[in-house]
């Protein structure tokens, strides 16, 4: 574990001193997010962190992954730079929406296609083992651009995106690392890093946003755990003592608050008859602070929640998928139709 602390702290500290920098230059540029209808926050505030976050993550991964396991992970490194590229491009000058997509499908197809990093099976979900691989590529690029739009959406809030982004890269660097995947460990920390010197000054009131640069790269980051965390906690022997049972259902717990707030405002949206992609005051941190709560209360609130996800895929580690995943959506209807009565009584 030293290597995998020496990575983070690494980080840590190029992002730390990096942060800084960029809120002076990105001020004196005028490269900030205005408060506007949608916005939360009151005040101008620099909306390029995400440079930082990335900055100290490759520094650090540069740094402390050994040599002979490049060829494995470069082709990791050149995803998560085309989405890098993207997210910069898309904070300077906003870009179309198709145009991201495609930018996203790409850096998917580098995953798939270079790393082999994708669905090799349903591992046991629904009783479906095997995949063909044409329906392999396909569910592996959808789940790629879900979760890395979802934590881009989740993005909405000061501290709340780098929080939840801590508590996953810390379950899933920790695991890998007891299971001795030490270049996903090492992988995996130096973000973690990152993104705490990053939360430093993205905490309420916040001086810096990630935007999408940083939304996009962690998302994408989560999404390349999730995937090779299910693969590689699958293969293991029945009797591995870090072996959860429930491998899908486990790496959706890992990374749950994001994934419901996605799925809560497209079901409202379709509900609404509005379109899915309409951007709205709907996402559940909206919907928190309308009970009069602060940007920090809220965000508590949220890690709270996501550390009660991670506490239930801890506690149902030896029940299968259908039990972890059933028990994971029913307790998010509920914590959300919850939510929503409190907000009508309150109206």
């Amino acid at each position: 574990m030293a290597i995998q602390l020496a990575a983070a702290i690494t980080s840590f500290v190029i992002s730390f001193l990096i942060v800084p920098v960029i809120i002076k230059y990105s001020l004196r540029k005028n490269l900030v997010d205005i408060p506007g209808r949608r916005k939360i926050h009151k005040k101008v505030t620099p909306s390029m962190g995400g440079i930082a976050i990335f900055g100290g993550f490759f520094i650090s991964t540069l740094i402390w992954v050994e040599f002979q396991y490049w060829g494995d992970i470069k082709f990791i490194l050149v995803a998560l730079f085309v989405i890098f590229f993207i997210g910069v491009r898309d904070d300077l000058v906003p870009l179309r929406a198709f145009v991201k997509l495609i930018g996203q499908i790409m850096a998917a197809c580098l995953l798939i296609f270079l790393f082999d990093l994708r669905f090799h099976s349903l591992y046991g979900l629904f009783g479906v083992y095997e995949l063909p691989l044409g329906v392999s590529y396909v569910l592996t690029i959808f789940t790629i651009i879900a979760i890395t739009n979802s934590f881009n959406l989740i993005d909405g809030l000061d501290g709340l995106a780098g929080s939840i982004a801590i508590i996953a890269l810390l379950c899933f660097g920790t695991w890998f690392y007891l299971v001795e995947d030490h270049v996903f460990a090492v992988f995996s920390f130096p973000m973690l890093g990152a993104i705490f010197a990053f939360l430093i000054f993205n905490w309420e009131p916040s001086e810096v946003f990630m935007g999408d640069t940083g939304a996009l790269v962690i998302g994408m980051m989560l999404a390349i755990l999730a995937i090779h965390f299910i693969d590689l906690n699958y293969g293991l022997p029945a009797e591995a003592p870090f072996k959860f049972h429930a491998s899908i259902g486990t790496a959706a717990c890992f990374i749950m608050i994001p994934l419901i707030d996605t799925s809560r405002i497209i079901i409202l949206r379709l509900w609404k008859r509005q379109s899915p992609f309409r951007p709205d005051k709907s996402h559940i941190h909206h919907a928190i602070m309308r009970l009069g709560k602060s940007h920090s209360q809220t965000t508590l609130i949220l890690v709270t929640m996501q550390l009660l996800f991670v506490g239930i895929a801890i506690i149902m580690r030896d029940l299968s998928d259908l039990y972890v995943l059933g028990g994971s959506i029913l307790f998010s209807i509920f914590s959300s139709v919850f939510l929503d009565r409190l907000i009508l009584k309150k109206l």
